[in-house]
């Protein structure tokens, strides 16, 4: 449970009527935004390339869930930042503190979940940036890195 696979199986039985988009994001070269994958689920909502763009008007859930590699302990601790945008606003952000020598041993994965409900108007335009993209995992867990909106009303 609880993988990419399911997931989309979920999302691709919720009725036309509800606006639902479901998508592997990957690490952009040269960039904080992360680029979106074709694969997934994009109804009533058009999937660009870094970017979902709302189609209709109501109240979604915006979700982000993402898996890190440290492949090396560092010296120093490592802010890792997720930023949730809408209109390349930040809507909703999560700073996490992660890999210093003292805690882990070797290599090191971290997953980290990020929710925002709220209002989207048409043509609202949703993305995620991360301040150190090279450490997400896209090699050993490339399906598991997903953006995603689900319309409630």
């Amino acid at each position: 449970g609880n993988t990419f696979e399911d997931y989309l199986s979920i999302l691709q039985s919720v009725p036309a009527k509800g606006a639902a988009a479901y998508m592997r994001v990957s690490s952009a070269v040269n960039s904080s935004k992360l680029s979106l994958v074709e694969k997934g689920v994009c109804e009533a909502t058009q999937c660009k390339s870094q970017e979902l763009v709302i189609r209709e008007r109501g109240l979604y859930l915006i979700f982000c869930h993402l898996n890190f590699h440290f492949p090396k302990c560092s010296k120093s601790p490592i802010d890792l930042k997720i930023e949730l945008l809408v209109n390349d606003t930040v809507g909703r952000q999560t700073l996490s503190t992660l890999c210093t020598s003292e805690t882990c041993q070797g290599k090191t994965f971290k997953t980290l979940l990020q929710l925002h409900l709220t209002h989207l108007n048409v043509q609202d335009r949703v993305s995620v940036t991360l301040n150190h993209p090279e450490f997400l995992n896209d090699v050993s867990l490339p399906n598991e890195n997903v953006l995603g909106v689900l319309r409630y009303s």
